[in-house]
């Protein structure tokens, strides 16, 4: 019998939590204050009392993250399948993070646990998102004049462009001030969408050589540079430095223990309707500058 890895230190997991908490509260509250100067970000380092104002981002997109990530957690613990508890990955940057990850550390033992734990994630993921994004556009204004000079616009997807028209009456060319809260939503649709894409050990790809190696594989070597020029040609460079990065890394998936199964009709049905979760998530291109924000 192999011996058992040993995990690694849940310190590490914690410190990277800890790490993220903060990074999201100052996110959050340069949101919120609506003011990206460095003199208001060294006034909110000096002053951890604004981070108050930061926190409804930070529990909500820490709660998306968090939430995807156990959605694999949970369905590698049923199957037996060694996993680490989730990783959040802290950044300076924009958003106050980088999102989340586990760690598998043993092999898929057949294609319906590669299959759950793949689409586990994302699906968890977004029931959460969605009625994060719901309280974030309730607490949203319509402005009547929008801000004059650059701002910082983000993209749309099929299911913003819906829940704009349900709130607002109109599509995202309406001005709203949009609450941190709604783009911790965002983030999440952005997150979900990412990981759905078919290629790869990406969560979409899990799912697809999951239900044919073949087409796994052709998705895989085609998908790669379509994403690359698609990138190119609508400005989403987000898809051109994955489909870089997939190409230097590769684009192979490891063979589960147990290759014979089938997924049966029910796991058909819960692709389709993670297929149609990409397709209303998907965001070409995440984030313009603009002369007018919405």
């Amino acid at each position: 019998m192999r011996p058992r890895r040993p995990p690694l230190p849940r310190l590490v997991n914690l410190i990277c939590f800890l790490a993220t908490v903060v990074t999201t509260l100052v996110a959050g509250t340069l949101l919120t204050v609506d003011d990206h100067s460095w003199a208001t970000l060294y006034d909110i380092l000096r002053s951890p009392s604004y981070w108050s104002l930061g926190l409804p981002y930070s529990l909500s997109i820490i709660v998306i993250l968090g939430t995807h990530e156990m959605g694999h957690y949970v369905a590698c613990r049923l199957y037996g399948i060694e996993a680490t508890l989730p990783f959040f990955l802290p950044s300076p940057f924009l958003f106050g993070t980088f999102g989340a990850v586990i760690r598998i550390r043993s092999p898929f033992t057949n294609r319906r646990a590669l299959f759950d734990v793949g689409v586990a994630g994302p699906i968890a993921g977004f029931v959460v998102a969605v009625p994060v994004l719901i309280l974030g556009l309730s607490l949203s204004t319509v402005v009547q004049q929008p801000p004059r000079g650059e701002t910082i616009v983000l993209g749309g997807c099929l299911l913003l462009d819906l829940l704009f028209r349900l709130f607002f009456g109109a599509g995202p060319e309406v001005s709203v001030n949009l609450h941190p809260v709604f783009v911790a939503g965002w983030v999440g649709l952005l997150a979900t969408s990412l990981n759905l894409l078919p290629i790869g050990q990406l969560d979409g790809g899990h799912v697809l050589y999951a239900i044919s190696v073949r087409l796994h594989r052709w998705v895989s070597r085609y998908g790669c540079p379509v994403m690359i020029v698609l990138g190119l040609v609508t400005g989403g460079y987000h898809l051109v430095t994955l489909g870089i990065l997939f190409a230097i890394l590769g684009l192979g998936h490891p063979p589960t223990l147990d290759e014979t199964d089938r997924l049966g009709s029910g796991r058909l049905l819960i692709a389709v309707a993670a297929l149609l979760i990409f397709i209303l998530c998907f965001i070409p291109v995440p984030i313009v500058l603009s002369d007018q924000g919405r």
